[in-house]
């Protein structure tokens, strides 16, 4: 069964293109991807993301609001009593890294990131935070 992952554009900004480049790189390796659009509410986020039991979400952040929403949307994570692994990707300053790390998200793509690095990266998230099968 292929990993299933939300990519999701919260906030205002309507600038996809870097999402779709993504959406498109995971889906090219076997990941199931969902992708919200853009100008989406933390809220939209966080629901579409149960509803669609994905194991991992990725925001694309270009609007500079990167802290807040990452902040609200972990809140509203915990709140719904859910796990899901977040990374976020974008124009973030290298100072806000830690912070959105302190946050608990896991991973932070500039826009160097080589798509390679990303399937990677999100690969092992995902594969990480799997439940360890029994063996009988």
């Amino acid at each position: 069964m292929p990993y299933r992952v939300l990519v999701a554009k919260p906030g205002l900004d309507g600038h996809d293109r870097g999402a779709k480049v993504i959406a498109r790189a995971l889906r090219d390796v076997g990941f199931e991807v969902v992708y919200t659009g853009v100008r989406r509410s933390v809220d939209s986020i966080v629901s579409a993301a149960i509803q669609e039991d994905v194991q991992l979400i990725g925001l694309s952040l270009l609007s500079g609001a990167h802290l807040p929403l990452t902040q609200k949307l972990m809140a509203k994570l915990n709140e719904a009593g859910v796990t899901i692994p977040v990374v976020v990707g974008g124009t973030i300053p290298d100072q806000d890294i830690p912070t959105l790390q302190q946050l608990g998200v896991r991973a932070v793509f500039l826009p160097n990131t080589s798509l390679d690095e990303v399937v990677r990266a999100v690969t092992a998230i995902v594969e990480e935070a799997q439940p360890e099968e029994v063996v009988q």
